[in-house]
C-alpha cells in the first residue's frame, strides 16, 4: 500500500480564555473544513474539533477543555492528506490543489523551463518555485526561479498531463 502524503493545514497557537480555546493559524485556503466533529491528524495524535470560532480564529478540541490541558497542544500542526482534501474542499472552475500543481513541467512554447518544486505565498500572491531544466542550467541560467501564479504569466494548467504553459516566464528566469 502506498504511503499517504500529508501536508500541514493549520498550526495551533496559544491558549485563550478558561475553556481550553486555542488560537488556530490556518495554512489552507479552506477554512470551512474546520467545524465541530471534524477530526485531524496532528503530531500529538488525532484531534477532534469540539468548537470553532472562525471570526476570532479560535478552536477547542474534545478532551482539552481547560487551559492546562489545551496548553499541551500549543505549536502542534494539523495535517491533511490528498484524499481528505479532495473530499472536504471542493474546487471551483480553474482552481487547483497545490499538490496537483507541484511536480508539473513548466513549458514556454516548446521549451521546457523546469518543474514546479514548491509553491510559496508572499503577500497574498502564490509563486511557483521552479527547478530549472538541466539543459538551461548547463547554459548558465540559475538552478531555480519564481513565477507569480497570475494570468500575466500562466497561460494554462493541465493537471492530467502535469504541464503548465507560461508566457514571459523565460524572461523571469533570465533576469534571476
Amino acid at each position: 500500500m502506498a504511503e499517504t502524503r500529508r501536508f500541514p493545514i493549520a498550526q495551533i497557537g496559544r491558549t485563550v480564555g478558561l475553556n481550553g480555546d486555542l488560537k488556530l493559524h490556518l495554512l489552507t485556503d479552506f477554512p470551512e473544513q474546520f467545524r465541530p466533529g471534524a477530526t485531524f491528524h496532528s503530531d500529538r495524535g488525532e484531534l477532534t474539533i469540539a468548537a470553532y470560532n472562525p471570526r476570532r480564529g479560535l478552536v477547542r478540541f474534545e478532551g482539552y477543555d481547560t487551559p492546562e490541558s489545551a496548553r499541551k497542544l500549543t505549536n502542534a500542526k494539523l495535517w491533511s492528506d490528498e484524499e481528505a482534501t479532495r473530499r472536504e474542499c471542493p474546487l471551483g472552475e480553474g482552481e487547483y490543489y497545490w499538490f496537483d500543481i507541484i511536480g508539473c513541467t513548466v513549458l514556454e512554447g516548446k521549451t521546457r523551463l523546469g518543474r514546479v518544486a514548491e509553491i510559496q505565498r508572499l503577500q497574498g500572491v502564490d509563486y511557483l518555485r521552479i527547478d530549472t531544466d538541466a539543459a538551461l542550467t548547463e547554459a548558465g541560467l540559475p538552478e531555480s526561479f519564481l513565477i507569480p501564479y497570475i494570468p500575466r504569466y500562466i497561460v494554462s494548467v493541465d493537471t492530467d498531463a502535469k504541464t503548465i504553459a507560461t508566457r514571459d516566464a523565460r524572461e523571469i528566469l533570465e533576469a534571476s
